[in-house]
């Protein structure tokens, strides 16, 4: 397997392990944690055997070509960076599912919990190594919804809702501020590929759309990052399950804004306007966070806060625009990780072994929980910036550049002044947090007897904190290589000198740091009653993002019912109207402006022949009389309208089209059975004989909707003719002509068009095709027939009666039931309708047909045996899959793509070659064929699923009328 390849498993594995735990049943903890354990594992594994290709500063690249004309691939990219923030993402992944193991409940659905986590991993390694920008943007989506799923996973819990939702909303706006910076970006680059991005610095940096592209892509990322005024959803997002915290916002999803930061650094940073705007947000969160986060009383919300404060610390240092700065963003990333994970998992044991979280509840837990009492006061020490911790070194650098980032500058003593204040403040609630949970007298009134969790729950924390521990005793041999490889791939040549060992001598940053050491631990002592019996954070209790939002939230909602009332409609007359007003609005402004290119008065039309002529007569009169006939009366509307369906089936037989023919045929049929059985369900609809008031605005609204066809009708034919009529021939269709059998193996050009030329289109038509009949069947699920439709309807009533008194008249045997000999046809043309689908799908690729024929072909075949026997007889007897089908058919589809990427070839990359068979001999074979087969597949799925739908309402018993006796009497 070569290093390109190798790429694949971190990325592709946790996804398919995410699809695998889905299938568990609901209490298989164990079998979804060591499931999502190996995962994990093996993504750990893959990365260090990558490690000594990228320690040679290579940087290892995967590229599967998806439009290679649109310079659009499949891209996954690693350098030391990414290198570096993978492995957190994996190892801290794997320590994560250890962890929820324990700490999850049987009685929860935990695959479901692993499911979520598993595709979030996938998702977060997505960004990290994405190779372009817009896959970076698609998995940056995909983490606020796969955090959206994780944070609610409690879905019981309205706090779970609400803060996933706001979640959700807030990191997916800035998603699509990220999007459209992108395309900015990428306009001024001319490439979206990351490598040619980041070798375009000077380029980006001249150009005049350089700010808002900035300014953009740093919503975006200030925004994932929680940075102020984007703040208030991480708190709220800490009513997920603490695994989720302590994987979410340590290692994972708030370190996404700041990795972007870190990403573009290179081509962005260095401006003014980049120091004004991450600088400021960033020193704006550092102090605010850290202020929060010392009045907090919740376990994990003073850790919400501090992460929030920490966050702002980094992209303070990104902000600041110099190396060194950025050297110790990248390893406060790293350290940040280590103990603020840790630190989450032991609140949760905390919560998980007490019950409560409360700091004003707990007290003393030392003496009954002494080794997680020290794991915690370790890991809280760590996070204080104690020396011999992690934590230190890198808070160190960052009140160096504090000092040296803003020396000669104005105010060059503001920064170190607040930067010392925030560490202080850090200190401050670190300390709160130690002495609180852990000391003091044994606590009372508990929900539970607090008591060390099970050896292997307690073992990430130990391993972190260990980490946190050589981290800060030994960095030359621990994290100063790795540190290295991701700094030289951020920086490259303008990387300084810098150093990670614990003794830098006497100095000013050193003073500081212990000035916030005893600050901090002073201010607790004097104050920490005071702030024990606060209720909210002082100064700034008042000032609340969240009731910001919602007031947002509820302007917004207020705002879309205003739009609803002034200009939506109950009626659904109503909606089609005003699209199509706005379609002939948009048409006549487009037409304005550039024309509609008539040809010249010289140029000659064939005039159509008199039988062509009279079919359009017919299909005109079909289509006027059913637009006529649908207000009151639905069966001659949707009997017209296949009418008019068939004739155009006939007019593209009369242009030598039979392939486009068979298939308006076939859904003419389909459709029209579909919507006559529909009508079964309607209530019936009357019409008013006496004039009056309503009869008089009803004429007046139809004559509206009269002349509005007209328009349309009229507009639609002028454009049609400025199309027919535009003078050249169509290089599109003679290249189509030209290479349908040399490049896509077959002669019949619409359905080589369809399945290799422009498979991408029809993958997306059959997925919503698909999404449709899911549709309909979720819709009818809840839909109720009308009273007058339920039971035995008249007219079965009326039937019923004709039957009896003509079986009075009769004698003996000889009496047969009407629809007897239809009912046996049609279930007996069932095995010739599949044979019929199956030779229109084998011959399609050379000859009219294809698998979307095929496929309705083979439902009508479904249907009559609905119509002759009903919805029991049928499923009794057929096991009918829709879903399976459906999914079947995507699956087919989407595989038939990627497996040209296994060649090398782009997405969808067919190949034809010709084999041989017994008694058959030589015959075409193309991989399109499979792509067609999952067409075929959807097609039935979905309609069989619509049929299964409308058949199901015959099934129900209504309330207070007479019950349904048969599913025979429903269709």
């Amino acid at each position: 397997m070569n290093q390109a390849t190798l790429l694949l498993i971190p990325f592709a594995t946790p996804f398919i392990a995410a699809i695998a735990a889905s299938f568990l049943p609901t209490k298989a903890r164990n079998a979804a944690a060591s499931l999502s354990s190996l995962t994990a594992l093996i993504g750990v594994f893959s990365l260090l055997w990558l490690y000594p290709t990228v320690a040679s500063g290579e940087v290892v690249r995967f590229a599967a070509e998806w439009l290679p004309s649109l310079d659009v691939a499949f891209r996954l990219r690693l350098d030391g960076f990414a290198w570096l923030f993978a492995l957190i993402v994996q190892a801290i992944g794997l320590l994560v599912v250890i962890y929820a193991r324990y700490y999850m409940s049987p009685e929860d659905p935990v695959p479901r919990f692993f499911s979520f986590l598993m595709a979030f991993m996938g998702a977060m390694t997505g960004v990290v190594l994405a190779g372009d920008m817009i896959q970076l943007v698609l998995f940056w989506e995909l983490t606020s919804f796969f955090s959206f799923l994780l944070i609610g996973y409690w879905n019981h819990s309205e706090a779970a809702q609400n803060g996933a939702k706001m979640a959700l909303t807030v990191t997916a706006l800035g998603g699509l501020s990220l999007l459209a910076g992108v395309v900015v970006l990428g306009r001024i680059v001319g490439s979206f590929d990351m490598d040619i991005v980041l070798a375009s610095g000077q380029i980006i940096k001249d150009s005049p759309l350089y700010l808002p592209a900035m300014v953009l892509m740093m919503l975006g990322a200030l925004t994932k990052s929680a940075q102020f005024p984007f703040h208030f959803w991480l708190p709220r997002a800490m009513a997920a399950p603490t695994p989720v915290s302590a994987y979410l916002h340590s290692a994972t999803m708030v370190k996404a804004g700041v990795f972007l930061m870190v990403r573009f650094w290179p081509v962005l940073a260095g401006t003014p306007e980049w120091g004004y705007l991450i600088g400021g947000a960033g020193m704006i969160t550092l102090l605010f966070g850290a202020w929060a986060a010392v009045f907090q009383n919740d376990l994990k919300g003073l850790l919400a806060y501090s992460t929030i404060s920490h966050l702002g610390l980094i992209t303070l240092l990104l902000g600041m625009g110099t190396p060194l700065a950025a050297v110790a963003a990248i390893f406060h990333i790293v350290n940040h990780a280590t103990f603020k994970a840790s630190l989450f998992m032991a609140a949760g044991v905390i919560d998980h072994e007490s019950g409560t979280r409360d700091l004003r509840r707990l007290s003393g837990l030392r003496k009954l929980m002494p080794i997680t009492a020290t794991l915690a006061i370790v890991a809280a020490g760590a996070m204080a910036g104690v020396p011999l911790l992690n934590g230190f070194l890198s808070k160190e650098m960052f009140l160096t550049e504090a000092l040296e980032a803003t020396e000669g500058r104005d105010l060059s003593l503001l920064v170190p002044v607040l930067a010392t204040i925030a560490s202080a403040l850090s200190v401050l609630y670190s300390v709160r947090f130690i002495h609180q949970a852990f000391f003091g007298p044994a606590p009372t009134d508990l929900p539970k007897t607090p008591h060390e969790p099970p050896r292997w729950m307690r073992f990430p924390i130990e391993l972190l904190v260990l980490t946190c521990v050589l981290v800060g005793v030994i960095p030359a041999l621990t994290i100063a290589p790795l540190l290295k490889l991701a700094v030289l791939s951020v920086l490259g040549p303008e990387t300084p000198s810098y150093s990670v060992s614990i003794w830098h001598g006497f100095n000013l940053p050193l003073l500081m740091s212990a000035i916030a050491l005893v600050g901090g631990t002073l201010a607790y002592v004097l104050l920490g009653k005071h702030i024990n019996r606060a209720e909210r954070a002082w100064i700034i209790g008042r000032f609340s993002g969240k009731r910001a939002f919602d007031r947002s939230m509820r302007f917004l909602t207020m705002t879309a019912e205003w739009t609803v009332r002034q200009l939506g409609s109950r009626k659904q007359q109503s909606r089609i109207r005003m699209l199509v007003l706005f379609a002939i609005l948009a048409a006549t402004v487009a037409a304005g402006a550039t024309g509609l290119g008539f040809a010249e008065a010289g140029i000659k039309i064939q005039r159509p022949g008199i039988g062509f002529t009279m079919l359009w007569v017919i299909a005109s009169g079909c289509a006027i009389a059913a637009a006529w006939q649908a207000k009151y009366h639905r069966l001659a509307a949707v009997s017209l309208m296949a009418g008019c369906g068939l004739v155009s089936a006939i007019t593209f037989v009369w242009f030598s089209a039979p392939d486009l023919a068979v298939t308006q045929m076939l859904v003419e049929i389909v459709t029209g059975v579909l919507l006559l059985l529909g009508l079964r369900w309607l209530p019936k609809r009357s019409v008013e004989m006496a004039p009056s008031k309503t009869d008089f605005r009803s004429r007046r609204r139809r004559a509206a909707d009269f002349a509005i066809a007209i328009l349309a009708g009229t507009g639609m034919a002028v454009m049609a003719f400025a199309v027919m009529t535009r003078p050249g021939e169509s290089h599109l269709a003679n290249f189509f002509l030209e290479e349908s059998y040399p490049r896509g193996g077959g002669r019949n050009v619409v359905n080589v068009l369809l399945v290799d030329f422009r498979a991408f289109d029809t993958m997306g038509e059959i997925t919503v095709l698909g999404i449709v009949g899911l549709t309909i069947w979720a819709l009818l699920r809840r839909f109720r027939p009308a009273e007058e439709s339920r039971g035995i309807t008249e007219q079965r009533r009326v039937q019923d009666r004709h039957d009896q008194r003509h079986e009075q008249r009769k004698s003996g045997d000889t009496l047969k039931e009407t629809m007897l000999i239809p009912a046996v046809v049609m279930k007996w043309t069932f095995p010739f309708i599949i044979l019929l689908a199956l030779h229109l799908f084998l011959r399609g690729h050379d000859l009219p047909g294809g698998g979307f024929a095929a496929g309705v072909a083979m439902s009508v075949a479904f249907i009559l045996q609905y119509m002759a026997e009903g919805a029991r007889w049928v499923e009794d007897r057929l096991r009918i899959r829709p879903l399976y089908w459906i999914g079947g058919g995507l699956l087919i589809s989407a595989l038939t793509g990627v497996a040209s990427w296994l060649f090398n070839y782009p997405f969808l990359t067919t190949y034809f070659q010709y084999g041989s068979l017994p008694w058959v001999e030589k015959v075409p074979m193309a991989t399109a064929v499979l792509f067609d087969l999952g067409v075929a597949l959807l097609v039935v799925g979905a309609t069989v699923l619509m049929l299964t739908a409308i058949a199901h309402q015959s099934l129900r018993k209504a309330r207070d009328v007479e019950p349904v006796q048969s599913a025979e009497e429903g269709l």
